[in-house]
């Protein structure tokens, strides 16, 4: 694989555009209508894409996204640095808090939070 790119379908482009820009502090390397995407590392970005422009695609096999809104359908597991700022950054930036950040099982430092539609972002420190 050269490339991997998350996207994420949401109901206002330009409303997550700038949720996400603020949340990870990053100006995307491409936005224009129908999609926005910020690069997270190399070779890994992550993808915005209006609702209503994927189900042009996906509608006669599988249902219109907007019926799954404010139901988490993924998650997002960032391993940075500051957990807790992101966190509180992203719930001042309209988001919600899933789960405070504390010590997991599987050795990550991780809070939860999910995006303006329900998309649920981990932020992780990891121990090791």
């Amino acid at each position: 694989m050269k490339e991997i790119e998350f996207i994420l379908y949401v109901a206002n482009q330009e409303k997550s555009s700038y949720y996400y820009q603020q949340l990870l502090e990053i100006i995307p390397s491409l936005n224009v209508p129908g999609m926005t995407e910020f690069e997270l590392t190399d070779g890994v970005k992550l993808g915005l894409m209006p609702e209503d422009g994927i189900a042009k695609i996906v509608t006669d096999k599988a249902p219109h996204p907007k019926l799954g809104n404010g139901i988490p359908r993924c998650e997002l597991y960032l391993k940075i640095k500051n957990a807790a700022e992101y966190l509180k950054r992203g719930v001042l930036l309209g988001g919600k808090e899933i789960s405070e950040l504390k010590n997991r099982d599987w050795g990550d430092k991780v809070g939860y939070i999910s995006d303006l539609d329900g998309h649920i972002i981990a932020f992780a420190e990891s121990e090791k």
